[in-house]
């Protein structure tokens, strides 16, 4: 009995060195050694929460922080995976993705992220890959980043990312838009440029010396932050003479990090989805696709075939809502409606702020007139529902085209920004528009999306009126600021160029807006989003 006992226990202990992951010596009361456990007892007791630590101390310090749990809010990493699966891959790998949540809930933290990274990179070309972290990922990540985690961070002298998940996700996110110096996240195999779905063994924090300096991982200035499912014996944190450590209540209180508050503002970023797509939001998504593409088909009809008036009140009936506001102008002939075909022969040029390809179609409703667009690559779509004039970016030329279209009589509509932006942000005006038109009427206008974006830098372009009507309740809201004359119509010794009356026309336009104005271009956003400078071929 006495030898079947030791039998037994020796197999135990042999069974428990391969089971349980490599840790620190157990001495024989199955403890810590004491030097050891009085080390990692001081760094917790030290600091046991990250927002009760004083901060007053860290600006010479170097940070070493776990991205999940020391920065981000929430506790899941499913949404960016599946924001990954539709976004870079199609709705059936996210539908895969969802189906395997399950699993991947009881699997545990390390192979329900393996599932994952397997889901949704597998057979992925790395270029994609790269594209969609910067352009898509760092949205969704500013999104669900804590005030508190991000002001420990931030007044550290240097900062260290370490993110559990793949770097193609998270890179961007902290180099250009937090400002983290060095990140280190898992790799995933490939073969040929092409994903495989594996993870790589990680073996970035064994170089801690050389990127660092020996001095400085020696001395007292290395602190970490980390939440308590991370070992403090774990490479990346072992040289950490001071730990913060967060937990997921505490995090769930933070606050989210404001706009004001970003090291970089966040002006482009693509994708098709609006929010964060969660279990339960992920469900509404995939079921409502089948049923939006009949939605579109019944949202276009209308629009095709019956008077303006009639049109809003259906519309709106189907979900899409069109506000529309003119202003009292001090002098009734500055009203965009007061034009009179008699006195005036040329038409009048209306200069718009760009949201989505749709502008010319609600501009065409809240008139309640046909408006000619100007367009460098419309949607046919668009050019079905609203007559439209293509521009070939050749300023003598476009200046033509323009000209005889005024002098026929037609009322034209442009966007003198090249390019859509989603955000609260105004692109630089070109100032063609200032040259052409006797009268000039802004147009200031935002829209409002809750599932789908209706544009697109990188994705098919084809596609965003589409994406566009597919949304359950999408938005306009369309105001008609007071006339302006033209550079044709203005003195000589006015002293207005035509950039300064281009940019009246953005300030004029974005005060109304509530956004604000930038000197950049249609090429700065598509070289940060999708690498080219945004030429339509």
């Amino acid at each position: 009995m006495d030898a079947y006992t030791s039998l037994s226990r020796n197999i135990s202990y042999i069974l428990s060195c391969i089971i349980i992951p490599k840790r620190n010596k157990l001495n024989r009361q199955g403890n810590l050694p004491r030097k050891q456990s009085k080390l990692i007892h001081d760094k917790y007791q030290r600091h046991a929460s990250l927002i009760c630590s004083p901060k007053d101390h860290l600006s010479d310090k170097t940070i070493i922080f776990n991205v999940e749990e020391a920065l981000l809010k929430s506790s899941s990493l499913f949404p960016y995976f599946m924001l990954v699966a539709f976004e870079a891959g199609n709705p059936l790998r996210a539908l895969i993705l969802l189906a395997l949540y399950p699993l991947i809930c009881i699997a545990g933290k390390d192979m329900g992220l393996k599932i994952m990274v397997m889901v949704c990179f597998f057979g992925l070309k790395k270029e994609s890959c790269y594209k969609m972290g910067r352009a898509v990922m760092p949205k969704a990540l500013l999104d669900d980043v804590g005030v508190e985690g991000f002001d420990v961070v931030n007044k550290c002298k240097r900062k260290i990312g370490v993110s559990n998940m793949p770097k193609v996700m998270v890179e961007s996110f902290l180099k250009d838009y937090l400002v983290i110096d060095l990140v280190f996240g898992r790799e995933i195999k490939d073969f040929h440029g092409y994903y495989i779905g594996l993870l790589e063994e990680n073996e970035d924090a064994i170089h801690l010396e050389k990127i660092l300096g020996e001095e400085e991982v020696s001395s007292s200035n290395v602190i970490g932050a980390c939440g308590p499912n991370d070992s403090l014996t774990h490479p990346w944190f072992s040289n950490c003479k001071e730990m913060y450590i967060t937990s997921v209540g505490e995090r769930k209180q933070w606050q989210t990090l404001p706009r004001a508050k970003y090291p970089k503002s966040l002006i482009f970023h693509d994708g098709r989805l609006v929010s964060k797509p969660t279990p339960k939001m992920a469900i509404a998504l995939l079921m409502w696709l089948p049923f939006s593409l009949f939605l579109v088909i019944m949202r276009l009809l209308p629009c095709i075939s019956l008077p303006f008036k009639i049109v809003r009140p259906i519309l709106a009936f189907l979900g899409m809502r069109l506000i529309v506001s003119e202003p009292k102008p001090t002098n009734p002939s500055s009203s965009p409606r007061s034009e009179k075909p008699h006195k005036r022969r040329r038409g009048i040029l209306y200069v718009c702020n760009h949201r989505t390809l749709c502008e010319p179609v609600y501009l065409k409703l809240a008139l309640e007139k046909d408006v000619v667009a100007l367009t460098y690559g419309v949607s046919k779509i668009i050019n079905f529902l609203s007559p439209s004039v293509m521009l070939s970016r050749k300023r003598e030329e476009d200046a033509m085209i323009i000209r005889k279209f005024l002098d026929q009589g037609h009322n034209l509509s442009i966007c003198p920004e090249g390019t859509t932006c989603r955000e609260p942000y105004l692109l630089r005006f070109s100032p063609l528009f200032t040259e052409v038109s006797d009268y000039l009427v802004p147009v200031a206008i935002n829209s409002c999306f809750t599932m789908f974006y209706g544009n697109t830098a990188a994705g098919f372009k084809f596609l965003d009126p589409v994406f566009f009507l597919m949304d359950p309740h999408p938005s306009y809201t369309v105001r008609l600021l007071e006339m302006v004359r033209g550079l044709p119509t203005r003195r000589d010794d006015d002293g207005m160029s035509k950039f300064d009356l281009a940019n009246q026309v953005q300030r004029e336009i974005a005060e109304v807006l509530g956004f604000e104005c930038t000197r950049l271009t249609r090429k700065d956003k598509y070289f940060i989003l999708a690498g080219n400078d945004g030429t339509v071929k």
